[in-house]
């Protein structure tokens, strides 16, 4: 039976509207997380920027930057400093007029593993992504490192069982969703306990249907999408926190608060994914013969 074990570090952080202060204090919240124990390291959605899709704005594409180029070289070199893999979302310029929401994945000695691009693209009041990002076209993804072999998903990701699915399917031990989501203060009052229940209770079902743990890391904060350079004006958005780690049965082991930065630890160990699937044999039992209709928009 496995019995591997390690540790992720999840870095729940507020952003300023100066990229390089938030890549200096990412890298500081991450070194932290490495000195106390942490092998894999994962940042929130699009962490060196204050969230900019609250807006659809041309000037805002001059963010985005080619993997590898001037940010990656740098979470590279810190990966290999601190001897842990370092997953990373940024805002991938893939050619002129193509961009992605992509994470990167860099290995203990500084090599990049892979990227995962967002598949599930949203476009909601203060959530305009489609506006920015292709959707991503490299499948969903599961990577060996030298820890453990993880999967990558994305924020809107988060709500669909499919993506859940076919990446635990590729053999992740932990299904890691780097986030940026938060309440529109106007609803909070009315709809926010809900909306953010039904966003934990959704992973906690990925966790327990696939009998994998999984890893939400989200931002904090009120912001209203201000970037150095590029001021912004509206109603804004408060970004909920809660970042947690949750086992193959669906317990929380780790969880941050809503408000506060903060590092956010828990431990993967493959012999309870082992364990949890031979009492819950879900994958065992599923009727792959039958599911072919799955791939419908809608079964008339």
């Amino acid at each position: 039976m496995p019995s591997k074990k390690f540790k992720i570090g999840l870095i729940q952080m507020s952003m300023t509207p100066d990229p390089e202060k938030n890549l200096l204090h990412a890298t500081e919240m991450v070194r932290d997380a490495a000195g106390a124990g942490a092998k894999i390291v994962c940042l929130p959605e699009l962490f060196l920027t204050q969230y900019f899709c609250q807006r659809e704005d041309a000037a805002l594409f001059d963010l985005a930057e080619p993997i590898p180029g001037p940010t990656s070289a740098r979470l590279s070199e810190l990966a290999q400093q601190l001897g842990i893999v370092l997953v990373a979302s940024l805002f991938e310029m893939r050619a002129h007029g193509v961009y992605h929401n992509t994470t990167a994945i860099f290995e203990a000695d500084g090599s990049l593993c892979g990227l995962y691009r967002k598949m599930h693209i949203p476009d909601d009041p203060l959530y305009y992504e489609k506006y920015y990002f292709a959707p991503g076209d490299l499948g969903f993804c599961a990577f060996d490192t030298g820890v453990g072999r993880v999967g990558t998903l994305v924020c809107w990701d988060q709500w669909y069982p499919e993506g859940a699915r076919l990446t635990a399917l590729q053999g992740a031990d932990v299904l890691l969703y780097p986030t940026a989501i938060g309440w529109h203060r106007e609803e909070k009052a009315e709809f926010g306990a809900a909306q953010h229940d039904a966003w934990r209770t959704i992973q906690r079902a990925h966790a327990i249907a696939n009998g994998v743990y999984v890893a939400a890391v989200n931002r904090v904060g009120f912001e209203m999408g201000d970037i150095l350079g590029y001021p912004a004006s509206g109603p804004g958005l408060e970004f909920w926190g809660g970042s947690f780690v949750c086992d193959p049965f669906g317990r929380v082991i780790a969880e941050g608060s809503q408000e506060d930065e903060q590092i956010v630890a828990g431990e993967i160990d493959a012999r309870l994914i082992e364990e949890t699937r031979r009492n819950w044999p879900f994958l065992r039992d599923r009727r792959v013969d039958a599911y072919s209709a799955i791939t419908q928009r809608w079964i008339d």
